[in-house]
């Protein structure tokens, strides 16, 4: 099942599956972002709004994108700030965003799905006024070597959705190639106890 294709079919039960994944990203975002306050924000593949609702609170502005159509009318209905547009766009293709339009881009478990880091990361600096930042927050490669990927469950089993793996290495690379600096690097787990390979990743990258 193609990208768009899948998560139009999950978005009637992305908020209520059980995710450990979308939850421990949540509370990421919250602890990484929470303090700022900005007045331009892009938010790529910003899904059901899960993360939306904190860029409203964060951003002045906040330019919400998503290529399904499905997310965007879950999104559209639960965050009704006025502060927050909704925009379909494929993240693959230059982005509806003007040049030096944002202060801050968010992206959260949207880049395993995008095989070009180098687009994404060309596309964020150009997107992004002097001073701004980018902030990734993936599901850890390490995890990714082990089989992981994005899927739900329907009737007919389970929902693998196509996705590709990004060595920590390929987002600093791509993102030192277009002029980003890492301002930090974090794993994250979804309990205390480090026993495992850490499930997500995240970045702070600033121009």
């Amino acid at each position: 099942m193609r990208v768009r294709d899948a998560y139009t079919n999950w978005s009637t039960t992305y908020d209520t599956d059980r995710n450990l994944t979308r939850d421990l990203d949540q509370d990421v975002t919250q602890a990484i972002l929470g303090h700022l306050r900005v007045a331009r924000v892009i938010e790529l593949g910003c899904g059901t709004g899960k993360n939306t609702a904190l860029l409203a609170v964060i951003g002045a502005q906040v330019q919400a994108l998503d290529f399904s159509g499905g997310m965007l009318e879950r999104a559209r209905a639960k965050i009704q700030a006025p502060n927050v547009t909704f925009t379909v766009a494929d993240l693959t293709r230059p982005w509806p965003c003007a040049d030096q339009s944002a202060d801050l881009v968010v992206g959260n478990l949207v880049i395993e799905h995008i095989a070009d880091l180098s687009f994404i990361f060309a596309e964020a600096r150009r997107c992004l006024a002097p001073g701004g930042q980018c902030f990734l927050c993936e599901l850890h490669p390490a995890k990714q070597y082990h089989g992981l990927q994005a899927h739900f469950t329907r009737d007919e089993g389970q929902v693998v959705i196509p996705a590709f793996v990004h060595h920590l290495s390929d987002y600093l690379g791509a993102a030192e190639a277009h002029g980003f600096t890492l301002r930090q690097l974090r794993e994250w787990w979804p309990t205390p106890e480090r026993t495992s390979a850490p499930l997500l990743v995240s970045f702070l990258f600033g121009v």
